[in-house]
């Protein structure tokens, strides 16, 4: 298991570039809402550590974890936020469901990476039982939000760079 030995909240604040221009948008799954709430909880405490403003930080819920695709693709659209975390939980059942989800959704959110010019940060548990997501989303694995989160903050980070900073190493 990827994060039987490793602590999901944990980072070095020294590392991370401050988060106080940036505009985040997180769009957070209703289903599994126990999970996903303190998912968000974790990305907003990390947002906010690290300098964000609170006035800076956008939540939108969705129905499901798929309709995560559209709801980021709507913020992107609507609200230009730097970068978007999606925060989502599918938890394994008794049919294909999962898979068809959990596919469904990472492909999504993959295309929108690709296709567009905003980062959109990836936060969905897909565990195979309840307790699983409960450790992960506050619990004895730490916080994947806090993760997502920090990866949010440097993407935006790259984001900015890279629009404004000329590759190193590029020669004609």
């Amino acid at each position: 298991m990827a994060t039987a030995n490793k602590n999901l909240s944990n980072y070095d604040k020294n590392t991370i570039p401050n988060a106080k221009d940036f505009r985040f948008g997180i769009v957070v799954s209703e289903w599994n809402d126990h999970v996903t709430n303190g998912l968000f909880d974790g990305a907003k405490t990390a947002l906010l550590d690290c300098g964000a403003l609170p006035e800076n930080i956008l939540r939108w819920d969705v129905p499901g974890s798929f309709e995560l695709i559209y709801g980021a693709k709507k913020m992107i659209e609507t609200q230009k936020p730097d970068v978007v975390i999606t925060i989502g939980c599918v938890i394994k059942g008794e049919t294909m469901h999962f898979e068809f989800v959990c596919e469904g959704v990472t492909q999504g959110i993959k295309d929108l990476n690709v296709q567009g010019d905003v980062p959109v940060i990836f936060c969905l548990l897909t565990d195979n039982t309840e307790q699983q997501s409960i450790d992960r989303s506050g619990g004895i694995h730490g916080n994947k939000g806090t993760e997502a989160a920090i990866a949010a903050i440097k993407m935006a980070q790259l984001r900015k760079t890279s629009r404004v900073a000329p590759i190193q190493g590029f020669r004609k």
